[in-house]
């Protein structure tokens, strides 16, 4: 029987070379690995979804690969293969959010004192470590002062600010940032190219935007697109999905916004509202808008400009040459200000209604003519 895997899962890295978007981190372990200086203790965090667990799986692979230790394992051996299918024995995953306490975590690391059974290494995989208990970091801490020379510790955390330094002072600390947009982007285009998957280019850099730097988010939002496409990713259908608005709606706000033109933007609003749209999400966008529209303005060499058509460029063009940079500063704090205070309003609708109403009483130095 052939089981439908999730695209992220499918399409996890099986090598270093496969990771996107933590070039300098990889350089550090592959080095470290070909000189043969492997500390006894790595510490990985970050955001969710940003490949913590899947550099862990790679350096755990490249500790105990038949071949040698190298940051560009086989993928033959028997080890190598059976961690990739996530059966290894020597490599135990454990999950500090729910075994926090002092007994869960000796219980774990019980058979501490004993060597690996296929392995060169014994590793524990410690996932959200900052979850443990304070009696637990005490227990791990004795163990990492001085390990067995077979045992190797990986952890993870998404909150590095709650691990004791006595602990960060003991292993060797990476800190994963978010992914950039087009590195999102270029792996989705890359993924669909492979599932033979039609898209629209402006659906995947909504769903990119929307992951906020998570891979892992970014590919979930691609497989619930397709599902909704029946096979095709559309921008109609990940607006309607995601709740939001695209470049050309947000746009047109954002020209009608700085006309103080009120029946365009209730007619832009009232034509919105039937997508289903999440009312938060009208404001993100036009504040994209005017931020972009900013650097347009002040560093043009600056802007990303990768987001739009040609058509969308013009008028972008057309807005900053036509609008006074200090009443895009200040449209920019006016929303920014009322997107704050969106959670008090009685309902986001009002609240995003009320906030592009308040920003009609700006006054212009320079009137928008277009």
């Amino acid at each position: 029987m052939n089981y439908y895997q999730a695209l992220a899962r499918k399409w996890r890295p099986q090598s270093f070379n496969e990771v996107i978007g933590h070039k300098y981190i990889i350089k550090a372990i592959s080095n470290a690995l070909s000189l043969k200086k492997n500390h006894h203790a790595w510490i990985f965090s970050g955001t969710r979804g940003i490949g913590k667990t899947t550099i862990s799986r790679l350096l755990a692979k490249s500790l105990n690969c038949k071949q040698g230790i190298s940051s560009n394992p086989c993928r033959i051996c028997s080890n190598c293969q059976s961690i990739e299918k996530g059966n290894f024995i020597d490599l135990l995953e454990i999950d500090a959010a729910s075994k926090t306490k002092i007994e869960d975590i000796k219980e774990s690391l019980n058979n501490i004192q004993y060597s690996p059974v296929q392995g060169r290494f014994t590793i524990y995989l410690i996932d959200e470590v900052h979850m443990l208990s304070r009696y637990s970091f005490n227990f791990l801490l004795k163990i990492l002062e001085e390990p067995p020379k077979h045992i190797k510790f990986i952890l993870a955390t998404t909150n590095p600010e709650k691990i004791p330094n006595t602990i960060l002072s003991r292993c060797l600390k990476f800190n994963l940032r978010e992914l950039d947009i087009n590195d999102i982007i270029y792996q989705i285009k890359k993924i669909l190219h492979y599932e033979n998957t039609k898209y629209d280019l402006e659906a995947l850099q909504i769903i990119s935007r929307t992951a906020a730097g998570s891979l892992r988010d970014a590919l979930n939002l691609t497989e619930q697109a397709i599902s909704m496409g029946n096979g095709i990713i559309t921008l109609q259908d990940v607006t309607h999905m995601i709740g939001t608005i695209n470049a050309l709606q947000s746009l047109s706000l954002t020209i009608a916004l700085l006309k103080k033109d009120a029946n365009k933007i209730f007619l832009l609003l009232n034509k919105i509202a039937n997508q289903g749209v999440n009312w938060d999400s009208i404001l993100i966008e036009i504040l994209r808008t005017l931020y972009n529209i900013a650097m347009l303005q002040t560093v043009p060499s600056l802007w990303d400009n990768s987001n739009y058509s040609i058509h969308e460029k013009n008028m972008l063009s057309n807005i900053a040459s036509k609008t006074n940079n200090e009443d895009i500063q200040l449209y920019y704090q006016a929303l920014l200000l009322s997107r704050k205070e969106l959670y008090m309003a009685p309902s986001y609708k009002i609240g995003t209604e009320m906030a592009l109403l308040k920003t009609l009483n700006i006054k212009n130095t320079r009137k928008l003519i277009m």
